[in-house]
């Protein structure tokens, strides 16, 4: 056989090949193309791009492109100063594009020098250039995207040790102690918590900084270890590349996680961040690194160095138990979080104090947020005209000072007098004339000056557990505490003869002295709680504790306290919601035979950011007297009650007799989440007019439209007149609803005094005030609120005959008597609707056309 498998001796048939016509190309050819194609590529990327050209000289070379000498750096930049290190180099590209493409030999680029301070200068060498300066403190150009910053001008990368090691140039030293030990033990011996995914991250933003540090990489760089060395933190090594036309951008390694920034000289502006995985607070590193890169820039109108502004956060990032995030006063749930340390928009942030007395954690702190705006007292204070561009600026108002107590807002200097005015005058003046108050905590004497402003107060206990709250509060917040301008007191309200101040835990001290009859001493006409949040403090849920407070009460005391942030209509159940405490300790208070009735109220101009609520609790009803006045009559009693001011300015600033009445009616979330209670309230199916019923109306001069129908009455009936149905009206349906809501409100003082005047001595009965009177007494019912208020019926429903015979009765109230006999001693429910409880009337069956309407002899008796 041969080659191909065929005998050559064996007959051979025609044989066609049928391949299809191709040009030959010559695989060796081919390769050498795409090779010489890549080689081609590799080079013009590491001509144009930011990598150490040293390593496309062969390449570059073979194509003819001549590429500068490598930088050298002066020797001064080889001797860096052992927090800065030596540093590694790369070619300098030249900044024009179309100079990096020439083939020409004529111009060739060159680093003329290395300052000190990073700045790099370019020089233009050759037959057409006299040592031309092409870039020296270039400006950073516009860009859309990070890919287009600018070309890398030098990239430094420095491992830090006992001494800094050019990275490439030699062996790390191990003499630096990186033991178990080492890393992971606190200067004080204890082992640190690295157990949990959690961290700390600052971030600081400043402007009005000099162009040339910010353009620095070694003055950066100095500043950023300086900064990590301040912080107790422990540097590993560091990156930074200077970039063209300007700036410089850093990224520290630490032990505990890092450090950058990014720098925009002529703007004068730097971002920073840190973040460690440290427990060891990273805030009081802030004021290093302040003063390191707070180098401000000269202005060029003024020659005058410019403020620099810093703008910074802190949060607690990752991941915490819930028991650490209570204890912890930075977390972000904290007040001291929301208010000052995590939001950017507060713009100006001064720690003024930060101290750690045996029982709490005291901060007060100095802020302003970026929409705040001058103040009346500012504009006073600067002489602002109207249209004047600063009323608009927040650089022109005073800032607020806040006091925390382990991270809980306390108070502020600006809203502090609404806030405790809001707290301690309601109770107040529920009760007729209080003369021995007690205050739990309230050490700012906020509290204090309130009650203090009084002239029925004679004796005033206040218990604080904390004596280092007053006198900081003295110090720093000395307003809350100056009673000097009150007639008869002294310039300290701590200072003032009725006051006695007692230094020990508030709950413990009433359980000591109302817990047990033997131990009883003085009750409260009013106790005033300025303390914690229930959510914050355990006694309010604890049963004695609260048994103490009531019996701490005198027969018509009340308790003050306050009650947390106010409900939302979303919230659940307010048991599993976010304040269950809250509602535990009202439980008990409704569970105490000694309380009568609860109040909760709210107001959003109390310093917080969401609105802040209160609660009241009576032992006697006729605090609902007061708690119900009428707007005049309260701001009667604030100018007969209150001592006038030696100032002549109104004694309070917040509360009058409008503020209350719109206490009396708490918002609509009050009642929605007391109605998911389980089971539901009785009360709480009576929320609003049942709108599948129908209103039957009397109008007196359209009978054809009238529903009702005014007839003389039935021979022998004491009345002369009575009221007549004209259609048939199924059960339930609503009878002259206009009507009585047109119920004439008066209040029992009224109609009482009304009748005294109407029979004076010696002037003759008023025959105008004698009938009005009576008209009270036969068409008129009192409140079931105990209000004092009386509702006289005027319309014709009050033509209605009364019957004891239950067969003939027909109508009824529209809500029945509660089914435990007596209103519930809080609900939200009738505080909101507690005028239509007790005015409007249905049919208690149907009713045929034609039919008298009847009510019963006891309708509005309870």
């Amino acid at each position: 056989m041969n080659g191909n498998g065929r005998h050559s001796n064996a007959p051979q048939a025609m044989i066609i090949e049928a391949w299809p016509k191709t040009y030959a190309i010559d695989v060796r050819v081919f390769v050498a193309t795409i090779m010489a194609t890549m080689v081609v590529a590799f080079g013009a990327g590491l001509a144009m791009g930011p990598a150490d050209a040293r390593l496309a000289v062969p390449v570059l070379s073979f194509l003819g492109i001549e590429l500068p000498e490598p930088v050298q750096l002066p020797a001064t930049a080889m001797k860096s100063e052992p927090i800065v290190g030596a540093m590694s180099t790369q070619s300098l590209m030249p900044s024009d594009p179309q100079a990096r493409k020439s083939n020409s030999k004529s111009a060739t680029y060159m680093v003329g020098e290395v300052s000190a301070n990073g700045e790099i200068i370019i020089n233009k060498e050759g037959d057409d250039a006299a040592s031309e300066v092409l870039i020296k403190q270039a400006k950073r150009t516009k860009t859309e995207h990070v890919a287009t910053l600018g070309y890398k001008i030098r990239e430094t990368h420095v491992n830090v040790a006992d001494t800094p090691v050019l990275e490439g140039t030699g062996d790390i030293p191990h003499e630096r102690d990186i033991t178990y030990d080492s890393i992971n033990k606190e200067s004080d011996g204890n082992i640190r918590d690295q157990t949990m995914p959690s961290g700390q991250h600052l971030l600081v933003d400043m402007k009005n900084l000099e162009a040339d540090f910010l353009n620095s990489e070694s003055r950066l760089a100095r500043a950023m270890q300086d900064s990590v060395i301040a912080g107790g933190l422990t540097m590993l090594s560091y990156h930074c590349h200077s970039l063209h036309p300007a700036g410089v951008s850093c990224v520290g390694v630490l032990l505990e996680s890092h450090i950058s920034f990014h720098t925009w000289p002529d703007e004068g502006v730097i971002t920073l961040d840190m973040f460690t995985t440290s427990e060891k607070p990273l805030l009081p590193v802030l004021p290093s690194i302040k003063e390191l890169f707070g180098i401000p820039r000269v202005n060029a109108e003024t020659g005058e160095k410019e403020e620099v502004v810093t703008v910074w956060s802190h949060e607690l990032r990752g991941f915490r138990t819930e028991d650490a995030r209570k204890v912890h006063h930075l977390d972000g749930n904290s007040d001291i979080s929301k208010h000052v340390t995590s939001p950017l928009e507060v713009v100006y942030k001064e720690h003024i104090l930060n101290m750690q007395t045996e029982f709490s954690r005291i901060d007060i702190w100095d802020v302003k947020e970026r929409d705040d705006t001058p103040s009346y007292e500012d504009g006073l204070r600067l002489g602002l005209a109207p249209q004047d561009p600063r009323w608009f600026s927040y650089e022109y108002a005073s800032p607020c000072r806040h006091l925390f107590l382990d991270g809980v807002l306390h108070m502020d200097n600006q809203t502090d007098r609404v806030f405790h005015e809001t707290l301690v005058q309601p109770a107040m003046f529920a009760h007729p004339s209080p003369k021995n108050v007690g205050i739990l905590g309230g050490g700012d004497g906020g509290s204090l000056q309130e009650v203090l402003k009084h002239k029925s107060v004679t004796n005033v206990t206040m218990v604080e557990l904390d004596e280092k709250v007053l006198s900081v509060s003295k110090e720093y917040l000395p307003r809350s505490s100056d009673c000097s301008d009150i007639v008869g007191s002294q310039p300290s309200c701590f200072d003032d003869d009725r006051v006695s101040l007692i230094f020990t835990d508030a709950f413990a001290y009433v359980k000591d002295k109302f817990g047990s009859k033997e131990r009883e001493a003085k009750k409260f006409d009013v106790l005033i709680a300025d303390l914690n949040q229930p959510e914050n403090m355990v006694e309010y849920t604890d049963a004695d504790t609260v048994n103490a407070l009531v019996e701490s009460l005198s027969p018509l005391g009340v308790l003050v306290i306050n009650a947390g942030e106010a409900p939302m209509i979303v919230d659940p159940r307010a048991d599993k919601g976010m304040q269950p405490k809250r509602e535990a300790f009202t439980k008990l208070l409704e569970a105490n035979p000694m309380i009568d009735s609860i109040f909760v109220y709210e107001d959003a101009q109390a310093g917080y950011i969401d609105p802040v609520s209160f609660l009241v609790a009576c032992r006697d009803s006729s605090c609902r007297k007061y708690w119900y006045g009428q707007t005049d009559e309260i701001n009667y009693h604030i100018f007969d009650r209150l001592q006038p001011m030696k100032s002549k300015e109104p004694a309070l600033i917040q509360f009058d007799g409008a503020t209350q009445r719109s206490y009396q009616v708490p918002p609509r979330a009050w009642e929605t989440v007391y109605c998911r209670r389980e089971p539901e309230p009785f009360e709480c199916a009576y929320r609003g007019l049942d709108m599948t019923k129908e209103l039957f109306e009397y109008y007196p001069n359209n009978e054809d439209e009238s529903a009702f129908v005014i007839r003389e009455s039935k021979e022998g009936a004491e009345d002369d007149a009575a009221v007549y149905a004209t259609v048939d009206i199924p059960e339930g349906s609503y009878i002259m609803p206009t009507h009585l809501a047109a119920s004439l409100e008066v209040s029992e003082d009224s109609a009482k005094d009304s009748n005294a005047t109407a029979h004076l001595e010696g002037v003759g009965e008023a025959e105008v005030l004698t009938d009005f009177v009576e008209y009270i007494e036969e068409n008129g019912h009192a409140a079931r609120d105990e209000s004092g208020k009386i509702y006289v019926e005027i319309g014709g429903s009050r033509v209605i005959r009364e019957s004891d015979d239950a067969s003939e009765v027909n109508i009824r109230r529209w809500v029945p008597a509660h089914p435990d006999g007596a209103r519930p001693k809080y609900s939200p429910v009738y505080d909101r609707h507690r005028h239509s409880f007790d005015i409007f009337l249905v049919a208690s069956r149907d009713i045929k056309a034609g039919e008298e309407i009847v009510k019963p002899d006891d309708l509005w008796d309870y």
